[in-house]
């Protein structure tokens, strides 16, 4: 591995880790350590920590226009994704610490209905590292409007999750490459400048 970079312009957003996000993943506790790690190295390192949860307001649920398949989605079951619920609190085993970017979206990317690159470009930051649940979820959409926004973008493979096996291979495979780079926890290690 050639890339490196440097902790100080540099983010790990840790997106949609959320209790009721994290219990549908087939060996989810082997993810939230590997998860829990990628945090850890990038604390140790000085880097900036951010956390994205989805989660819906009464009124968010009311201001979905009728066209939305998004709000037909949530509003199948609007309790499950409600902003109070317990299913969408941040899990545990990843929580936000003082000082880390916490923002939530109603959408599934993380900058579009967030304050995120506002967040992001006041601390310097120009690198992001992404991981999250899912894979053709968030990460897939947060990946697309990040290049677009020009950050340098990295994305941890062991530390992101999809349902679908096939999905996130392909993704991980053949789609991610072309926009940025597909690494490992343990990778972090090795590339880390600056500290």
């Amino acid at each position: 591995m050639t890339s490196t970079i440097d902790p100080a312009t540099t983010a790990l957003l840790v997106m949609d880790y959320q209790q009721g996000i994290v219990a549908m993943i087939e060996d989810s506790d082997a993810l939230l350590d590997r998860a829990a790690d990628a945090i850890a190295r990038m604390r140790a390192h000085g880097g900036q920590v951010g956390h994205v949860r989805v989660a819906f307001t009464d009124a968010d649920l009311a201001a979905f226009p009728p066209t939305s398949g998004m709000g037909t989605r949530v509003s199948a079951s609007p309790e499950a994704l409600h902003a109070d619920a317990p299913a969408t609190a941040i899990h545990e085993r990843v929580a936000p610490q003082e000082g880390d970017i916490i923002v939530r979206k109603t959408r599934v990317g993380a900058f579009s209905t967030t304050d995120l690159e506002q967040q992001l470009r006041g601390r310097g930051i120009d690198t992001l590292i992404l991981a999250g649940i899912s894979t053709s979820g968030v990460v897939l959409s947060t990946v697309r409007d990040a290049f677009d926004r020009d950050y340098r973008l990295f994305v941890l493979a062991d530390a992101t999750a999809d349902r679908d096996a096939e999905v996130h291979a392909c993704l991980m495979d053949k789609v991610f490459p072309r926009q940025a780079e597909v690494i490992t926890v343990a990778d972090l290690a090795q590339i880390m400048t600056g500290a």
